[in-house]
Formats: structure tokens, sequence, C-alpha cells
């Protein structure tokens, strides 16, 4: 089978079951940034390949490309065929978040990406993850379909869990919270 089609060179795609849509379709838009986002879970959990993060991110990357093949698919008939998308996979997030958290000093001012490599990526992964949450809501009745509102609120707690791993990340290697000031002195 060869990689290219040239089915797409007129700015349409194929969706799961057949049907076409343009690649400026917001729905496109929303699995194409899904896909970006587990593109960057994946570069993460390769810098945190000596850590149990590394699996539990492995585990989201499949979850995420659940999520897109939901998004990839209107056809009834194939939507039967999709991953179950499980509240487990939910409340592993909050249990995680939970964790990290009562490891965690409380948090007194907001914080800036940054003072670690592996945080700073962590920051670049929840900003895609909330920007995909968006491109999601942005479909057409997206609260209509269960299965892609149970997708945006597992990027909606996907982006919270990613915002405490960042913290603990940054407690972890030992380094200090960046801090946002305000009143900026140069």
């Amino acid at each position: 089978m060869k990689i290219y089609t040239k089915t797409g060179d007129n700015g349409s795609t194929s969706l799961f079951g057949g049907d076409r849509l343009m690649k400026s379709d917001i729905r496109v838009e929303a699995y194409g940034t899904v896909d970006e986002l587990n593109s960057y879970v994946g570069l993460l959990a390769d810098k945190l390949i000596s850590t149990e993060f590394s699996i539990y991110l492995q585990k989201i990357q499949n979850i995420l490309f659940n999520i897109g093949s939901v998004l990839a698919t209107v056809d009834e008939h194939y939507k039967t065929k999709l991953p179950e998308l499980k509240d487990d996979y939910l409340v592993f997030l909050e249990n995680q978040i939970d964790w990290m958290q009562e490891r965690l000093p409380v948090m007194t001012q907001f914080v800036l990406p940054g003072g670690h490599e592996h945080v700073s990526l962590t920051h670049v992964v929840r900003t895609v993850c909330r920007r995909a949450e968006r491109a999601i809501v942005r479909i057409e009745n997206y609260d209509q379909d269960s299965q892609i509102l149970w997708s945006v609120v597992y990027l909606n707690r996907l982006s919270d869990y990613f915002f405490v791993l960042s913290r603990y990340l940054t407690q972890y290697y030992g380094t200090k919270e960046v801090n946002w000031q305000k009143d900026i002195k140069f």
C-alpha cells in the first residue's frame, strides 16, 4: 500500500468510513490538534523515560489516539467499531493529580513555564492540550455526541494533569518555580 493516495491534493481528506471533508473543517482541525498533542506527549515521554511518568504518558497517547478516531468518525455504523472511552481514564488522571498535589507546596502565585527543560515542555503539552479542547468545542453540536463530549472532559482534565505535572517535575528536579511578576523592572 502506498502512503500517498493523491486524494487529498484538492484540499479534502477522508474520515473513517469514507466521508470526505475539507482539510480546513473544524473537525479535521480538532483531530489534527489532538494528533499534535499526541506527538508532544510522546516527546515528553521520551524526555521522562527513566520515570514512571513515561509509562503513564504512553497510556495517555493511546487514549489520545482513541479520541482522534472518535473525532475522525461521523458515520454511525463505524462509530460502533471505535474503542471505548472509559471513565476509568478520567479517574486515573484525577488520582494522579491528587497524588502529586499532596506532595506539592500550596501555590501562592501564578507560575511561568520554565526552570527546567522538562517543566517547560510539560507546559507546551498543556497549552496544546487546551488548544485541542477549544477546537473540539467548535465542532457543531459537539455536546450531542457522548464520545466527543467525553473527549472534551478528558482533555480538560488532562490539561490540569499537565499543569500539576509541571509543578511536580519542578520539585522532582530540585529547581524553583518561576513566579509571575506583574511589575517588571529592567
